[in-house]
């Protein structure tokens, strides 16, 4: 029955509240929606108690269902996640890590959860070097088994059904094991995902392709149906026996055999590994800002910290005043600019070196990185020295992080909000299939090298470490209230884009679907880059007058945001970069 509606629910939503517009810009064009599943050029969803923003229709569809039935945010994510794993699996699932914050709306507190992927322990900080001791190519580690850290995404899912769940574990694992086993109509996104990992060593593994292509070794098209009953296999076992099944059962064996015995960079994961896996309670990283609070996931993630840093030191100017022009933008890359040069050398794993955050919130601190800025561009800024850093010796880690990640945002009927972000690392992560689902490679966000110039770099690989990411699951707080809850993917311009999505609603005044839609300008300490077709390119002659550096490219965001007003009414948006979808009630 689930399958037999699959089209039907993408065109016509029975008792949901669904606007769905077009928006153009004045002087440029946006880049056209992928084809397939009902993509519009840009989408806003009006509710009044429930609602979802997922990356895929079909996803957004399975957490409507829950919420629907009285699930909990927390009920909604699991389901939502499991669906990505099938309709999206080149981005996240249970191979992969997640972070997430929920706000407990009958206890008024944000609780922020880290399933971020860990280090073996028998890793080592040359893990990446090759016999001569240079630093490997980056393509030449990612598949295999070599990339692969423990994962912790369904260790997440099980502990926010724990704390927050009302439907039993195993009925929010039903649509997903459909989809698997009945097949789901691949999307156009899918389908260029699939073709450009073909390109990046896809190839290397039967198994992998086995799934992504047909018998005779063809793509698929748009519209056709893939099936992956091995992973409906393994989430009707995992429904039934919980995360042991896969930390210290039959799933976890087969992960570990996958890992040891890859042709290409075999791993160095044991079973002992995948026991000793624990998601972490942490506290979440929050900064106040003009009238609200920006709350975000603290380190391992290097996401709330940079981006409090970007907001923190942009709270000394007038940007509302001055508006989204040319100086607004010179003010946004400027900051950047200073915030990923803190990121660079500070942030890694608290529970392994010091990360000097509350000095990094400091207000006295941020005041004097604004001073650093004026009408001359800085051509590469440099750390500064937040208060609780004078000690600590650090070499800069600046390094490839890849897109393969995806967001969701969740509000339900009780007033629980959810933001989550999960990620396999790269598309398709390390090209290793365990029981019909990919496995990461998130060992490469570490740093290829330990030290420095002497210094040894924060986020060097160790045993038992989580390395670094910059995955930016947000709640803005309103009045002590959720009022924004976002993020998205895009390896580590994913901080450029949940700041400026920020800006845009609460300095710029942007509605939520505008503050998306509007063009990418993202400086991550080096070029600018502005989004091609798109209306950032205003910006382009002004900011090459000051003296920026620009490069053009394709920024391919994949924000979810909801907005909750103060009448209670909930305002969702999707990117139309991919193929989200919002739907509320």
């Amino acid at each position: 029955m689930f399958k037999n509606n699959i089209f039907k629910y993408l065109f016509c939503q029975v008792g949901v509240t669904l606007l769905i517009f077009s928006n153009s810009f004045a002087d440029t064009q946006r880049p056209q929606p992928e084809e397939g599943f009902g993509r519009q050029e840009s989408q806003l969803s009006v509710g009044r108690s429930i609602m979802v923003a997922t990356a895929h229709p079909i996803a957004s569809k399975v957490g409507f269902d829950i919420l629907k039935k009285g699930g909990t945010a927390a009920d909604a994510a699991i389901a939502i996640q499991l669906a990505l794993n099938v309709v999206e699996p080149q981005s996240s699932g249970i191979g992969g890590g997640a972070f997430a914050l929920y706000w407990n709306a009958s206890e008024k507190t944000l609780k922020s959860y880290d399933g971020r992927e860990i280090a073996p322990e028998s890793a080592t900080a040359d893990l990446f070097l090759d016999e001569d001791g240079m630093k490997r190519k980056f393509w030449d580690v990612v598949p295999g088994g070599l990339s692969v850290g423990v994962p912790g995404t369904l260790a997440l899912l099980e502990k926010l059904h724990l704390n927050f769940g009302s439907i039993a574990w195993k009925e929010l694992f039903n649509p997903a094991i459909d989809l698997a086993a009945n097949g789901f109509p691949v999307s156009s996104r899918l389908v260029k995902s699939i073709k450009r990992a073909r390109l990046k060593k896809l190839k290397f593994f039967d198994d992998t392709q086995n799934i992504f292509f047909k018998k005779d070794g063809s793509e698929y098209s748009a519209g056709e149906i893939i099936r992956n009953k091995e992973l409906a296999q393994t989430f009707k076992i995992i429904s039934q026996q919980g995360s042991k099944a896969f930390y210290n059962g039959v799933i976890g064996d087969q992960i570990v055999r996958t890992v040891q015995s890859s042709r290409v960079n075999p791993g160095l994961m044991e079973e002992s590994d995948l026991e000793r896996y624990k998601v972490k309670e942490r506290t979440p990283v929050c900064l106040p800002y003009r009238d609200y609070k920006i709350c975000g996931m603290g380190p391992p993630s290097s996401g709330g910290l940079t981006v409090g840093l970007i907001l923190g030191i942009l709270e000394n100017s007038q940007l509302k005043g001055i508006g989204r022009g040319v100086e607004g933008m010179h003010l946004f890359i400027e900051a950047s600019k200073l915030a990923y040069a803190d990121r660079n050398l500070y942030i890694a794993d608290s529970d392994f070196v010091t990360v000097p955050s509350q000095g990094l919130m400091d207000k006295a601190y941020l005041k004097e990185r604004f001073t650093k800025i004026t009408r001359t561009p800085i051509e590469q800024a440099e750390p500064g020295t937040p208060p609780g850093s004078e000690e600590l010796l650090r070499q800069l880690h600046r390094h490839k992080e890849s897109a393969g990640t995806t967001h969701f945002s969740v509000v339900d009927s009780y007033g629980n909000s959810l933001s989550l972000t999960s990620t396999i690392e790269t598309g398709f992560g390390s090209r290793l299939i365990a029981g019909g689902f990919l496995l990461n490679n998130e060992m490469t966000d570490f740093a290829f090298v330990p030290k420095k110039n002497d210094g040894l770099i924060a986020n060097r690989v160790e045993g038992g470490k989580r390395p670094r990411s910059s995955m930016s699951p947000t709640i803005v707080l309103k009045n002590n209230k959720p009022y924004l809850i976002l993020g998205s993917p895009g390896g580590s311009r994913i901080i450029s884009y949940v700041a400026k999505t920020i800006i845009s609603v609460l300095d710029w005044g942007m509605d939520a679907q505008s503050a998306i839609n509007s063009g990418h300008v993202v400086n991550r300490n080096g070029v600018t880059e502005i989004e091609e077709a798109s209306d950032a390119l205003g910006f382009k002659k002004g900011l090459s007058q000051l003296g920026h550096q620009i490069k053009v490219r394709n920024l391919n965001s994949g924000i979810q945001m909801i907005q909750i007003n103060d009448d209670g009414t909930l305002v969702g948006a999707a990117d139309p970069r991919r193929e989200g979808l919002v739907i509320g009630d």
